[in-house]
């Protein structure tokens, strides 16, 4: 069933650019799932198809993998929340948000206090002050907690939110509907319409403030509207790289590709462009979305 909200284009900025504006980032690990790394990195070799099927239904080889969000803070536009992570209720017990086939296989962890809503108490910001929550996709990892910010703008690619709402099978793409379901106020970006610029490497961008400070990427592939964030630092971007890639080595070349993307072509294509922008910038940040050790590693502010 579809869900029943209705989306609002996004043809102009958002209200709170201003001139010359940079963001700081703060990245907030929010709970696990523990997943295979051949469900990340594809095993190759011969029998792969069930090797996959093995990974899936024993989660082996196994890896607890972060699920990450991030939290930008903009001079005038205020605090830009990019996913949202695990919902709190994952703490005492993941069948009601993560639903019974979601809890099966993906084993969601969540301590108490970890979610986002809490760790944004712990800076100082209330959840219902954020007034913006960029979606990278859709998927049941980032939407989990998309209820705890009833009051926020909600910013979606338009193909992203066709798939995840009017797509067929929803939950063997890896969308849970119940979680965005809700009368918030989503808007939703075309990235085939006018006023969409490319920047550096990257070909479709949308200036959400229209005044560079934060950009929204069109890299899709691993789902059908992924989107990527481009953060301008004071010296430098931090680029929320999404899904576009889950691991570092993915990123580096030095690792396989995810096994079966939803559109193996364009993964391809925005990986190159994450790649090319990492090659062309190497003082630059970009996050793969759910490497272990990569997030192990990040600082607690970037600015």
């Amino acid at each position: 069933m579809a869900v029943h909200v209705e989306p609002k284009p996004l043809h102009e900025p958002l209200a709170g650019g201003s001139p010359g504006a940079t963001v700081t980032v703060e990245p907030i690990v929010a709970g696990h799932v523990n997943w295979s790394l051949w469900l990340m990195e594809r095993p190759g070799g011969r029998f792969e198809t069930l090797k996959l099927l093995r990974a899936l239904f024993t989660g082996k080889p196994p890896m607890s993998v972060p699920c990450p969000a991030f939290l930008l803070r903009h001079p005038s536009a205020g605090a830009i929340l990019v996913d949202t992570a695990l919902h709190p209720s994952i703490a005492t017990d993941g069948k009601e948000n993560f639903g019974r086939l979601g809890t099966r296989f993906g084993k969601p962890a969540l301590a108490a206090g970890e979610d986002v809503p809490a760790q944004l108490r712990e800076r100082g910001l209330d959840p219902g002050e954020v007034p913006v929550v960029v979606m990278t996709h859709l998927h049941i990892d980032h939407t989990s907690a998309i209820s705890e910010f009833p009051q926020a703008t909600f910013v979606v690619s338009e193909a992203e939110w066709e798939a995840a709402s009017h797509g067929r099978r929803p939950t063997l793409n890896g969308y849970r509907r119940a979680h965005f379901d809700y009368a918030f106020d989503y808007r939703t970006v075309d990235f085939d319409r006018g006023g969409i610029d490319s920047y550096a490497t990257f070909g479709r961008t949308f200036d959400l403030f229209g005044d560079g400070s934060v950009r929204l990427a069109f890299t899709p592939g691993h789902s059908a509207g992924h989107i990527s964030v481009i953060a301008r630092l004071r010296e430098r971007d931090f680029v929320i790289g999404g899904d576009a890639t889950y691991t570092q080595g993915q990123l580096d070349g030095s690792a396989p590709l995810a096994p079966r993307p939803f559109d193996a072509h364009n993964y391809r294509r925005s990986l190159q462009e994450l790649k090319l922008f990492r090659r062309e910038f190497p003082n630059a940040i970009v996050t793969p979305g759910h490497d272990p050790e990569f997030y192990e590693r990040l600082e607690a502010r970037y600015e």
